[in-house]
């Protein structure tokens, strides 16, 4: 088994210790030798999780919501993405609207 190798953070900079047993862990998974030290690693992961979004990788989504004008009913309303602007975004109550309407008499 190798011995413990010094590894520089690409974020920080700062040296950090990626020991044997890392190594060997890491080998056995098929994994490339890390890029980043612990404290870094884990900020980018929080970073890509926003801060806790349930396990979705960061996809624009904003814990807050995005505020938008319904195109059903014309209130304000936030929606838990950012709309790109070529198709129409709708309230809670309009889009099960639309849902239900779309659904009707297309059964198998």
């Amino acid at each position: 088994m190798a011995g413990d190798i010094q590894l520089t953070c690409s974020d920080c900079g700062r040296e950090f210790t990626f020991t044997a047993a890392d190594q060997s862990f890491y080998q056995e998974r098929g994994y490339s030798a890390p890029k980043r030290c612990k404290s870094c690693r884990q900020a980018k992961k929080a970073d890509q999780q926003g801060g806790g979004g349930g396990g979705y990788s960061g996809g624009g989504r904003s814990m807050n919501g995005t505020s938008v004008i319904c195109s059903g009913c014309g209130q304000q309303t936030t929606v838990p993405f950012e709309p790109r602007g070529d198709r129409p975004v709708y309230c809670r109550d309009c889009f099960q609207a639309q849902k239900s309407q779309s659904g009707r008499g297309n059964r198998y």
